[in-house]
């Protein structure tokens, strides 16, 4: 009985021991899931940031509905909306825009490690600067059924090339409502359309 006794109480020690380390496991799984919900939550602060840069472009009558930031470690790097018409050039995208900018803040064309917040769906042009960028994420508001929605035909070129269904998870869909927002406005101005 006392030898009994002796491994009942060691059993005690050891339930004991194990207590913090079960409490712990369970916290790092809490915060992970605190952690990923920040993490929904910066998605849609930057595609903010995203819409605010098109509606600058809205206003001064440079281009489409179209806003671009571009993030690297946590820090907006780039920054661009649709400048087709005060340019006077079709590529002028926000997305390229946006990549033009992060490649003069870093000093480089290769943009591994960023990811681009853009609000409208990429155009095949944009998807591809992106790839070109070496983009590691694209986060997107409207899709391209919401940019023909108001005029522009990024549809009739995604029959012709198609492909978006080979991207996996490069591309994920986030603060559709708040761009959707941003079309409805941009249809209630007075623009150009091209």
């Amino acid at each position: 009985m006392i030898i009994h006794n002796k491994y009942l109480g060691l059993l005690g020690l050891a339930f004991f021991a194990l207590i913090p380390i079960l409490f712990n496991s369970c916290s790092d799984n809490k915060e992970k899931y605190n952690n990923k919900d920040k993490q929904k939550m910066e998605h849609i602060d930057y595609m903010k940031l995203a819409i605010e840069e098109a509606t600058k472009g809205i206003e001064a009558h440079d281009g489409g509905p179209f806003g671009s930031v571009i993030v690297k470690d946590g820090k907006i790097v780039g920054r661009g909306h649709n400048c087709v018409l005060s340019h006077n050039d079709a590529t002028a995208h926000g997305e390229v825009s946006a990549i033009r900018d992060a490649g003069k803040t870093l000093g480089t064309f290769d943009l591994s490690g960023c990811t681009i917040y853009t609000t409208g769906e990429p155009c095949h042009m944009c998807l591809c600067a992106c790839m070109w960028a070496n983009i590691s994420k694209v986060y997107y508001g409207c899709t391209i059924e919401d940019n023909g929605r108001i005029g522009f035909r990024d549809d009739k070129f995604d029959k012709i090339f198609g492909g978006r269904d080979k991207l996996g998870d490069f591309m994920e869909e986030v603060g559709r409502k708040e761009c959707l927002d941003l079309f409805d406005k941009y249809n209630a101005s007075k623009h150009d359309t091209y």
